[in-house]
């Protein structure tokens, strides 16, 4: 059974007898069961019966249908009602259009609507930079998917997808005050040609691409996902930002850049094994390297990429030529012994204690396989000087919130036409600063997701990296 989680929580209303031991029964009950009670309301017993609402977090669905089983069992106590608290945050969607003023009068209505915006349409149209001062373009990003790549759920489609990229626009609303709206597009099925699916969603974002001031692709499954970023940087004046690829590349350097400094080793003198070619680990070991990293090794499911494969597709091919120096071959387990850092972006369960042991004096480990790491922090202990992962109830969570907000938060504050190399690693270097020197330690390496100020360090971070590279845009010239 796994460890209990919000995730799987539950609200329970039950009745209860009113005699002694009754409550004492209920949550032994429950505890036995693995259940883990985070809130009891309070209550006050006057009748021969008493209404208790209870919050429970479980590890699974079928935990949950176990912990409901063990309460019905209970002499004295009726279960009124089950409410899986995650679907309840979820009805009817977790995010809305506001108004950003209200309409009262005929005055305002004038002005907002007709006749009056007549003369903003007009303004833009002369002056067509205007468009980011004077409509949502300035605050606003698309997410856009096409649910081929969804957390760890792979090919869901589009409509399934849509729940996530709601939550993404939740987390770029609170944490960086952006717009942001899911595009979920329907680009064809699975017997769809690849290329085709990869116009429809370059096409389709060209199209609509005028309302927004920035683009968040999202979920997009590899090889496709290069592509598609590629043409839209190429076509497109405003940024484009796969997070998959970036936002993971981003956090993932910051957690490296301080737990080197905890086991006091270089970014020139580390060899680092990824597990994992997709997305998230191409744009790793680029934005390494970038950072000084030379050595870097990547395997795939066949193994470790090097330039003698002959079952790669272009984008590994391209990635052999500049990674793995050494040109190894073998499984992962192979590849591993000597390293000093290994970054996982793949799946569960891949690596074990023993591989740790033939790693490196002082190995970092970052497993950021999720739900699941490619090894537990449990089986870890002892053999690693620096532990990270992907999920929130571990010490290190190496999360993409940290980086995506304040980054189009930054973009869109300087005008920015795109996101270069120097605005990420910026930001990489901001998150990896919000936690102060004398504060490093094994388990503290990066700042807590709900810091509200690491949105903010990174914003102004990636606008001035922004200025520096000279991709900004010019204001409007108005006669």
């Amino acid at each position: 059974m796994g460890t209990p989680t919000a995730a799987y929580s539950v609200a329970i209303r039950v009745r209860l007898d009113n005699h002694p031991g009754s409550l004492g029964r209920l949550t032994v009950a429950i505890g036995s069961a693995g259940g883990n009670i985070v809130a009891l309301k309070g209550f006050e017993a006057k009748d021969d019966s008493l209404d208790e609402d209870l919050i429970v977090n479980c590890s699974s669905v079928d935990h949950i249908e176990e912990v409901c089983h063990a309460i019905r069992g209970l002499d004295g106590v009726e279960v009124l009602t089950v409410s899986d608290r995650t679907f309840d945050m979820h009805d009817g969607g977790k995010i809305e259009v506001l108004a950003r003023m209200p309409v009262r009068d005929r005055d305002d209505l004038s002005m907002a609507y007709t006749p009056g915006v007549a003369r903003v349409c007009m303004e833009i149209e002369q002056h067509p930079e205007r468009v980011h001062e004077l409509t949502i373009k300035k605050n606003t990003v698309a997410i856009v998917t096409d649910g081929t790549a969804v957390l760890g759920l792979g090919d869901i489609g589009p409509a399934a997808s849509l729940p996530v990229m709601e939550g993404k626009a939740l987390l770029f609303k609170n944490f960086a005050a952006v717009d942001a709206f899911p595009v979920c597009i329907d680009a064809g099925g699975p017997d769809t040609p690849l290329q085709d699916r990869i116009d429809a969603i370059v096409e389709t974002v060209q199209r609509i691409a005028p309302v927004f001031g920035g683009i968040n692709l999202e979920d997009i499954a590899a090889p496709a996902c290069f592509e598609v970023e590629d043409r839209l940087r190429a076509s497109l004046d405003i940024p484009v930002f796969h997070d998959d690829q970036h936002g993971t590349a981003v956090v993932t350097l910051a957690a490296l850049e301080n737990a080197l400094k905890i086991v006091d080793k270089r970014m020139g003198d580390v060899r680092v094994v990824i597990a994992g070619a997709g997305a998230a680990g191409v744009a790793i070991a680029k934005i390494l390297m970038n950072a000084g990293v030379s050595n870097v090794v990547a395997c795939d499911r066949q193994g470790a990429i090097h330039r003698g494969r002959t079952d790669l597709n272009d984008v590994k091919r391209r990635f052999a030529d500049i990674t793995n120096p050494e040109q190894i071959s073998g499984r992962l387990s192979d590849v591993l012994p000597g390293a000093d850092v290994f970054i996982g972006v793949s799946g569960p369960n891949l690596i074990s204690a023993d591989d740790l042991r033939k790693m490196a004096v002082d190995p970092v480990v970052f497993a950021m396989a999720n739900p699941d790491p490619e090894i537990r922090p449990e089986e870890a202990k002892g053999l690693v000087a620096v532990m990270a992962t992907g999920r929130s109830d571990y010490p290190n969570q190496i999360n993409n919130v940290l980086a995506f907000p304040g980054i189009f938060r930054g973009a869109l504050d300087a005008g920015a036409t795109q996101i270069t190399e120097h605005m990420k690693v910026a930001a990489a270097e901001a998150i990896a600063a919000a936690v102060p020197a004398h504060e490093l330690r094994p388990d503290w390496i990066v700042p807590s997701v709900f810091d509200t100020t690491v949105a903010q360090l990174v914003a102004s971070a990636v606008a001035e990296a922004a200025v520096v590279d000279g991709v900004t845009r010019p204001q409007a010239v108005v006669d």
